[in-house]
C-alpha cells in the first residue's frame, strides 16, 4: 500500500475505529445513550419486519407448491394443533383462575357455570380477562382474628330447652338424634343435668 492510500482512509475499515465515535475522555450523556438505544431498537424492528415478510413469502411459495394430499395433511395438522392448544389452554386457564381466586380470597362459582374458553385466545391464556373476572367476584367474609368464646364462661342457663334422662326414655332413636342435632342434649352430654 502506498502512503496515498493510507491518508485517504475513511477510518471505517475493519480493525479501525470510526471517526464518529466520541473521544475516550468524554463521558456519554443520557441523551446520547438514549438516542443510541432508540437507533438500535428501530433497526431491530426493521429487521424483524423484514423477517416476517420473508417468512410470509416463503410460506406462500410453499403453499403454492404443495399437492392436494400435502395440503390436506397440513390442514389436518393445523386442526389437531388448534384443538390441542384449545384443550390445554382451557385447563391452564382453569388452573390459573383457581390460583388467582385463592390469592384474592374469593370463591369461584361451580366450574359447570364457567365458560373457560372465553379466557383463552389461540391457545394462550388471557391473563387480563382472568384478573378482571376474579376482581368482579365478591370477597368472602373474613372470620374473626381471634376465637370469640375464650374466657366468657357459661352462656345461658344449662336447663333452658334441654332434655333430661326422663325425657329420653319416652323418645324414639330418630327423635333423640334430632334433639342432639338441635343442641337440646348438650347439658346432658356435658354432665350438667
Amino acid at each position: 500500500m502506498s502512503d496515498d492510500n493510507l491518508s485517504t482512509s475513511t477510518g471505517n475499515e475493519p480493525g479501525q475505529q470510526s471517526t464518529d465515535a466520541p473521544p475516550q475522555d468524554q463521558t456519554p450523556t443520557v441523551e446520547s445513550l438514549q438516542a443510541e438505544v432508540d437507533k438500535w431498537k428501530a433497526l431491530s424492528r426493521t429487521n424483524e419486519q423484514r423477517w416476517k415478510d420473508a417468512s410470509a413469502e416463503r410460506d406462500q411459495f410453499k403453499q403454492a407448491s404443495m399437492t392436494d394430499a400435502e395440503k390436506a395433511l397440513e390442514a389436518a395438522r393445523a386442526e389437531g394443533r388448534n384443538a390441542a392448544l384449545s384443550e390445554v389452554g382451557t385447563r391452564l386457564a382453569e388452573a390459573e383462575l383457581r390460583a388467582l381466586a385463592a390469592s384474592a380470597g374469593v370463591d369461584l362459582p361451580p366450574a359447570d357455570f364457567l365458560n373457560m374458553s372465553r379466557f383463552v385466545n389461540d391457545g394462550q391464556v388471557n391473563a387480563d380477562a382472568l384478573s378482571e373476572f376474579v376482581s368482579s367476584l365478591p370477597k368472602r367474609d373474613a372470620p374473626p382474628a381471634f376465637r370469640q368464646d375464650i374466657g366468657l364462661g357459661r352462656q345461658g342457663s344449662p336447663g333452658a330447652n334441654q332434655l333430661t334422662r326422663a325425657d329420653l326414655s319416652n323418645m324414639t332413636p330418630a327423635e333423640i338424634n334430632k334433639a342432639r342435632q338441635d343442641g337440646r342434649l348438650d347439658a346432658l352430654l356435658r354432665g350438667e343435668i
